[in-house]
């Protein structure tokens, strides 16, 4: 993948409490960010459909160090420009998917680094994988509230642009230690018709992904993969996004 240097990406600070799903939000309880653009109309609500709406969940929390953060976004942005993402794009009817990519760690930690763009061409891609594997750790150090990162990732999605299919892809390397139990925020998101998806980084959990399976992902088609180590994330994560953005039906 080319290697130049693009301007440091613009980041978006947005706290968002468990109540993220609440009928009735007020300015107390949301972050004024996000507040501010779930009331208003989504930029994206008259744009071109696309097969599938993707947010990527990053852990940024105490465990994961400096060289797994920097293997983390390395993979992902490796995955995302590679031609086999791009093939599997064009399977699809649309031939074009949303992305958008969020840290996280405590309840009160989300960071969006990449906020909701389309690919469609290889361009697009290349753009987008080295904006991901050069963006710096902004979101700061905390727990593993994973429940706060679903109910985030559902809360994104209101601002997508139409889609097929809407999917969270969720990547840890720990289990849920904060806020409400990970399987109710699960069970939230997925009422909504979201799909979770999990990646589990087993280099401290050997049984990551069974809890994955059981607390976190939900919906249809969900699954799990697992990488024994950061140094397999990469590798993993092109497997997740294929199976993702392919999607049931599409060969």
């Amino acid at each position: 993948m080319e290697s130049r240097r693009l301007p440091r990406p613009r980041l978006r600070r947005v706290r968002l409490p468990l109540a993220v799903f609440a009928a009735r939000p007020t300015r107390r309880v949301f972050g004024a960010g996000l507040l501010a653009a779930l009331a208003a109309p989504s930029a994206w609500a008259d744009a071109a459909p696309v097969d599938l709406a993707l947010v990527l969940a990053i852990d940024c929390s105490y465990s994961v160090d400096a060289r797994e953060f920097r293997l983390q976004m390395q993979g992902m942005g490796d995955a995302v420009a590679s031609a086999e993402i791009l093939e599997a794009i064009q399977k699809g009817p649309l031939q074009r998917i949303a992305l958008s990519v969020f840290l996280w760690s405590d309840l009160e930690t989300q960071v969006v680094i990449q906020p909701w763009t389309v690919i469609a061409t290889a361009a697009d891609a290349q753009r987008l994988g080295i904006h991901l594997a050069s963006a710096p750790r902004s979101a700061e150090q905390g727990g593993t509230a994973i429940s706060a990162a679903l109910l985030y990732g559902g809360a994104l999605m209101v601002l997508a642009p139409p889609a097929t299919r809407r999917v969270i892809d969720l990547s840890t390397d720990g289990r849920n230690n904060m806020g409400r139990p990970a399987y109710r925020a699960r069970d939230e998101v997925v009422a909504r018709g979201i799909t979770i998806n999990g990646l589990a980084i087993a280099n401290e959990w050997p049984t990551l992904d069974v809890y994955l399976e059981r607390q976190v992902a939900g919906g249809p088609s969900n699954f799990v993969i697992k990488a024994d180590s950061y140094d397999d994330f990469g590798a993993a994560m092109q497997r997740k996004l294929i199976r993702e953005i392919t999607g049931p039906g599409v060969t």
